[in-house]
């Protein structure tokens, strides 16, 4: 016990020292994402559909306020949409929304889905050249999913927060103002399994007392393996490359 207790005085002790170095900041963020869907959806683990989805151009932001309290994490909120259109030619029935799509009908669906990221992180290094970060995150996610054909529709509505693991690691060159980050979140429990994750080199444009300005260029991947969130499943995919910019006051 009085080991246990140590260890964690000295983890505890750790954090604090981190969080104190660190002076109060606020960093907002916007990005560009030039996204693909691939995958399946429905509203039974035993009859997922796959569409052929359209890539689409989305628009994610983020903002974080880092603090020196000792204790008490950092928070970023993040909002990304992953809304998107498809359609395919059944091959055998498909049931959604209480509604019977026979073989050969050509559905259209689309996806309406809203992810909002609260994250809680504690800075465990932050310097000039390494930074890494650990905390937890509440992925909500809210969506509208459509299915149409010929002659019906079907509609089925659905939200739900799921609990994540958050890092960030960032390693900056010296004397030229790039760097590389990888970021990411992560859920494994049963049958599901969330990830986000994305990676980026970037530029410091502005360095200064006031403003901090860094563009970033990098790749962001999302699988969604959901068993029953408000009684849709999904297995689907979202990734590609993204361009953003982020301002440090």
């Amino acid at each position: 016990m009085k080991k246990t207790l140590a260890a964690l005085t000295l983890a505890v002790a750790t954090v604090s020292t981190a969080q104190a170095d660190t002076l109060l900041g606020l960093y907002a963020g916007v990005q560009g994402w030039n996204m693909e869907a691939t995958g399946s959806y429905g509203d039974s683990a035993d009859d997922l559909e796959t569409f052929n989805f359209k890539d689409e151009t989305k628009v994610n932001m983020y903002v974080a306020l880092e603090h020196p309290i000792p204790l008490i994490p950092n928070i970023k909120i993040a909002r990304t949409d992953f809304d998107t259109s498809g359609a395919v030619t059944l091959d055998t029935s498909f049931t959604f929304g209480n509604q019977l799509y026979t073989a050969n009908s050509d559905l259209t669906t689309d996806v309406e889905v809203t992810n909002t990221d609260f994250i809680l992180y504690y800075e465990l290094f932050d310097n000039d050249l390494i930074s890494f970060d650990l905390g937890i995150e509440g992925k909500y996610l809210d969506g509208l999913i459509t299915v149409t054909d010929d002659s019906n529709t079907s509609e089925v509505e659905f939200s739900g927060i799921v609990p994540m693991v958050y890092s960030r690691a960032a390693i900056g060159l010296p004397f030229s103002g790039l760097g590389i980050y990888a970021e990411g979140s992560f859920l494994s429990l049963g049958d599901n399994t969330l990830t986000d994750y994305q990676a980026a080199i970037t530029y410091s444009l502005l360095d200064n007392i006031a403003v901090d300005l860094t563009l970033q260029v990098g790749y962001r991947a999302v699988t969604m393996e959901l068993e029953d969130l408000d009684d849709v499943y999904t297995n689907v995919d979202f990734k590609g490359p993204f361009a953003g910019i982020e301002v440090h006051f």
